[in-house]
């Protein structure tokens, strides 16, 4: 016995395995095998399969009319009762089967409540008819469609869908393309053993549809007649039940159960040795270096890197939107410009996203592209484009049929997609991954596929949230350098979601800088650089950032505790009380071993809690009891000799000019 395996629980399961397993052994044991071939053709039993094929068709077919909706229904859309309806899904899976065939014959029957106006309106009656078999078997057999769907569908990442629609596909092209799709296996499981259970079925359907040979008298209805006259043949027909069903079973191989869609998503660290890249890294150019403090000026028909030029956009559109809900603030951009949201968790940037989608009900933005008022319209006739955070690529179409996917749902002949789709690989670097399915690009791979497939689209509104932040920093880089050149062509308006001042400073026009769902900054990045207004895009940017409020003779006493003097003829806040945020670059602040003498006017002491490498010179964390936290920035070299560890006791410093005070 393996160790581990407790024995008070492995003899119990066996027991239960031998319990399950011995009335099967005693069907193959009590077959007669000479006479298996006689007992299945004779013309009763052929008859009675022939029968239980039809109506099990006729079931399986009935069971996905009605229960693939429902399916989509309980997995997709919130609505009272839903608990009651679910329930009502379980209830013939516990019900006794002739109790179902007795509810049958009082709402179906005759004498029912809708069987009169059935056989009067349509004569259909389905008591005692082939017709009543089939809905007896789908009464019984359904539930294992639904729950299997349902399952799937909770499993289906919603963002797929929902970047679809955003593509221009509307709801049936989404479900037909790409929900469907998805769903394939455990709609093809669901199916068979909706089916198999129809097979199967004997108690509802004696009771409600009766035994009638060559009408009603189905498979399992045989075997029951046959234990009386025959019981070797209906052992024999008890095998090839068995036989079908244990088929099903192993074909299935537990996949019934409707757990999360299997999206087949094994993306390869950056640099390891999975897919290799074709296309390669390098003819993106090379990775910036360092922080750059402003976008740099590029326009259509500016040469930067290799490649061909950037295509432009279908028309170039300006975007005037006014949010309210959660989003409280006016958003205006002309055509081509490009904007950063930055914020803290909660702020608001998704769901300004979202809102600007049509998808959420937190916000509600009314939007104006290119003069039209696109407010009241679906997202998929927005004319706008998302690359969501995981990028959303289809995982059931290749990188091509990806990035053709919004052309084909804006109506562009196929061969004029791929045409299209393919130029756009190119110009970002995996046109030799055309054919690749997303489980086999690597993370910077798909991403590029993801950002080729919205330009492809040529949309009014590009909306990318955080585009990059699963990919390492070099591919980051590469991939960033990319973006912007492409973005310079763009006709429309580009918001980039992002946590990373590179991104907000490289790339953007534009810095919207988002707290509690509203806009406390909307400026250039140099501006927003040099004066932020909020403490966390100061901190993004690595500066010290201190709240406080004005003093007199350009103080600031700071909340945390303490106070700061700042250079005569700084731009403070006109009058004491006015809140201010006081931010200190990390270079800015030096430290010392003991008090220093001479200019500076903010000195407090201190001590070391944290050394932090970034790149090629060291972060100090120091506390302190007069001030909040302080970082500064150094030199290897300059920490060796102060001789800075986790606990030293040590001066900072920092000059009064080298204080900048902002109004919040």
């Amino acid at each position: 016995m393996r160790r581990g395996v407790p024995a008070g629980l492995l003899v119990p399961a066996l027991v239960g395995v031998a319990f399950l397993l011995l009335p099967l052994v005693g069907v193959l044991a009590r077959t007669d095998w000479p006479s298996l071939l006689h007992h299945l053709t004779t013309p009763q039993v052929t008859q009675a399969l022939r029968l239980s094929l039809v109506v099990s068709g006729w079931a399986l077919l009935l069971s996905l009319l009605m229960g693939v909706p429902l399916a989509w229904l309980l997995a997709r859309v919130p609505f009272p009762g839903k608990a009651l309806v679910r329930s009502l899904v379980l209830l013939p899976m516990v019900l006794p089967p002739t109790v179902g065939g007795v509810a049958l014959l009082l709402a179906f029957g005759r004498r029912g409540v809708l069987g009169p106006w059935l056989e009067s309106t349509f004569g259909l009656t389905l008591p005692f008819h082939t017709a009543g078999a089939v809905v007896a078997a789908a009464f019984v057999a359904m539930p294992f469609l639904v729950i299997s769907l349902e399952g799937a569908l909770a499993g289906l990442r919603p963002s797929l869908e929902e970047t679809a629609a955003s593509l221009g596909a509307g709801p049936l092209r989404v479900f037909a393309t790409v929900t469907l799709p998805l769903l394939a296996p455990a709609l093809a499981a669901g199916a068979a053993l909706t089916w198999a259970r129809a097979l199967g079925e004997f108690g509802a359907t004696i009771t409600f549809a009766g035994n009638l040979p060559g009408a009603t008298q189905t498979l399992p209805l045989q075997v029951y007649l046959l234990l009386q006259d025959s019981p070797e043949a209906a052992t024999s027909v008890s095998l090839l039940l068995l036989v079908i069903a244990m088929a099903v079973l192993v074909a299935l191989r537990g996949r019934w159960t409707g757990g999360a869609v299997r999206e087949a998503r094994a993306t390869p660290p950056e640099g390891a040795a999975a897919p290799a890249d074709p296309a390669g890294l390098a003819d993106l150019g090379a990775p910036e270096e360092g922080p750059a403090l402003e976008k740099p000026p590029i326009r259509p028909g500016a040469e930067v890197g290799a490649g061909p030029a950037p295509a432009p956009a279908a028309e170039e559109s300006d975007l005037r939107a006014e949010l309210t809900g959660y989003t409280r603030f006016p958003l205006t951009a002309p055509a081509g410009t490009t904007i950063a949201v930055v914020g803290p968790n909660g702020a608001g940037k998704t769901t300004l996203l979202r809102a600007l989608l049509g998808l959420t009900s937190r916000a509600h933005a009314e939007v104006l592209l290119g003069g039209r008022d696109v407010t009241r319209l679906p997202t998929h006739r927005r004319e706008v484009a998302w690359v969501p955070q995981d990028g959303a690529l289809f995982p059931h179409l290749s990188a091509l049929a990806n990035t053709a996917y919004g052309l084909r749902a804006r109506g562009v002949p196929r061969a004029e997609a791929r045409r299209q789709a393919r130029e756009w690989l190119t110009r970002l670097g995996v046109g030799e991954l055309a054919g690749r399915r997303p489980a086999q690009l690597s993370g910077g791979q798909a991403q590029r596929v993801a950002l080729a497939r919205a330009l492809a689209a040529r949309p009014r509104l590009l909306l990318l949230d955080e585009p990059l932040a699963a990919l390492d920093q070099t591919t980051r880089a590469r991939v960033r350098h990319t973006l912007r050149r492409h973005l310079a062509g763009f006709g429309g308006v580009c918001l980039i979601v992002t946590h990373d001042p590179v991104e907000a400073v490289s790339l953007a026009d534009r810095v919207l800088v988002l707290e509690g769902g509203e806009a406390v900054q909307d400026a250039p990045p140099a501006e927003v650089t040099r004066h932020p207004r909020s403490p966390w895009v100061a901190r993004m940017l690595g500066g010290n950032a201190w709240e406080g409020t004005a003093g007199p003779d350009g103080t600031v006493e700071l909340a945390g505790g303490g106070l700061l003097t700042t250079a005569p003829g700084e731009a403070t806040p006109p009058g004491p009380g006015a809140p201010v945020l006081a931010v200190i670059a990390p270079e800015a602040v030096s430290l010392h071993l003991a008090r220093p003498e001479g200019s500076p006017r903010n000195v407090w002491a201190g001590t070391v809690r944290e050394l932090t490498a970034v790149g090629s010179r060291l972060r100090v964390l120091v506390t302190s009891p007069e001030v909040p936290a302080l970082v500064a920035e150094i030199t290897p070299a300059a920490a060796a000799d102060l001789g800075l560890t986790d606990g030293t006791r040590v001066w900072t410093a920092v000059k009064a000019t080298e204080v900048t005070v902002v109004g919040l």
